[in-house]
């Protein structure tokens, strides 16, 4: 017998798979904070602390080309454009030597970050949700499985706005790799298939306006465009 739900089912949240039709449900989105030394410092914050973890939403995720409205509540709308790392499967207290078996493939990420808030909440200890887990804050292109693109470890890490550089560093410049990232959250949760790591934005974040272009690039991953829409 089947169940009735007393409210709409959420539907799957996926990505597309990188020339494929296949998709990439996704899970849950974990996000590492202050991973690239240089933005620790433009930032003003402690480089000798190590790097955080939050989450967002599932249904925060955008495809690739799609317009995002300029987020509620903000004065201060950022970009943060990252590595992303799709799970195939998981578990708890995944050692750094097998972490790479765990992994699908690899995507461009952004993580869209309501600055003003973000700046108000760590001040007073609070967490981060409404300043990172909000709609439409983490546009994602396509999944490029590990069997054609490999494991990027260095490489280019470049965005542009309005076809001006913004971002522009290597993924060999990330505090923690891939493999400590893994098995370092797995100390915390029991990852699972379907899961995304957003693993932390180089220097260079800033703010955008309503009609912006970002074009989000890393070697190997081809490119992720997102639009700021009008202000909701």
């Amino acid at each position: 017998m089947s169940a009735e739900f007393v409210v709409p089912v959420s539907p799957v949240v996926a990505l597309p798979v990188a020339g494929s039709s296949a998709q990439f449900p996704v899970r849950r989105i974990y996000c590492v904070g202050r991973n690239y030394l240089e933005h620790i410092r433009e930032l003003g914050n402690d480089e000798k602390e190590p790097p955080i973890f939050f989450t967002k939403p599932r249904d925060a995720i955008v495809q690739d080309g799609e317009t995002i409205p300029y987020a509620l509540a903000t004065a201060n709308y950022h970009y943060e454009l990252e590595l992303a790392v799709a799970l195939k499967s998981g578990g708890s207290n995944i050692t750094e030597e097998h972490a790479l078996d765990h992994v699908y493939g690899y995507a461009i990420a952004l993580d869209m970050t309501r600055r003003d808030l973000q700046k108000q909440l760590t001040a007073r200890s609070g967490p981060w949700d409404v300043a990172k887990a909000f709609d439409h804050s983490a546009p994602c292109s396509a999944i490029h499985p590990v069997e054609r693109v490999g494991h990027p470890a260095r490489g280019s890490i470049r965005l542009t706005v309005n076809g001006q550089v913004k971002q522009d560093s290597d993924l060999a410049a990330m505090i923690w790799n891939v493999p400590q990232i893994i098995s370092r959250l797995s100390a915390f949760f029991d990852l699972q298939p379907g899961d995304i790591i957003m693993t932390g934005t180089p220097a260079g974040v800033g703010p955008v306006q309503p009609g912006d272009v970002l074009v989000g690039s890393i070697d190997g991953l081809g490119t992720l465009t997102t639009t700021i829409g009008a202000r909701a």
